[in-house]
C-alpha cells in the first residue's frame, strides 16, 4: 500500500478479569474384581478354571472446588496508519490501516505527508 502518511494510532490491549468455577482433580481408592480363566485338555476332555481376584485402583475425577480470577482479553494491541492519496488517489483519504509494529515504528519515523509503503495487516482501526 503506498500513500501520504497522515496519522498514527496505537490502541493499547484491553484486559478485564474474569471469574470461572476452579477444578481439581480427586482421587479416592477402589475395588474392582476381576475374572481370570485357565484351561487345560482338549476336546472333550477340556477343563477351564475360574476364578476372581479383588484389584485396588485409583478413580480419579475432575471436581469444581470454588472460583478462580483469571485475566481475559477484551482486544488485542494494534498498531494503525492513515494514509492520504491512497495509491496514487488524490480523492482518498484518511483510509486507516492496521499495521505490525516494525511497520508502525517505521512510519512514525517517517515525516508528515510523506510518501510511505507498506504491506497492511488488515482494514480499518
Amino acid at each position: 500500500m503506498t500513500g501520504l502518511r497522515d496519522s498514527l494510532r496505537h490502541l493499547a490491549r484491553r484486559t478485564a478479569k474474569g471469574t470461572r468455577p476452579h477444578t481439581v482433580t480427586k482421587c479416592t481408592p477402589a475395588t474392582k474384581k476381576v475374572r481370570h480363566k485357565s484351561s487345560s485338555g482338549s476336546g472333550s476332555k477340556k477343563k477351564t478354571r475360574t476364578w476372581y481376584t479383588t484389584e485396588q485402583y485409583r478413580k480419579c475425577s475432575q471436581v469444581h472446588s470454588g472460583t478462580e480470577t483469571y485475566t481475559r482479553t477484551v482486544r488485542k494491541e494494534q498498531w494503525c496508519v492513515s494514509l492520504d492519496d491512497v495509491g496514487g488517489d488524490t480523492a482518498k483519504d484518511d483510509v486507516w490501516y492496521q499495521v505490525t509494529r516494525a511497520v508502525y515504528d517505521e512510519v512514525r519515523t517517517a515525516d508528515d505527508h510523506a510518501r510511505v509503503e507498506f504491506a497492511p495487516a488488515g482494514t480499518g482501526c
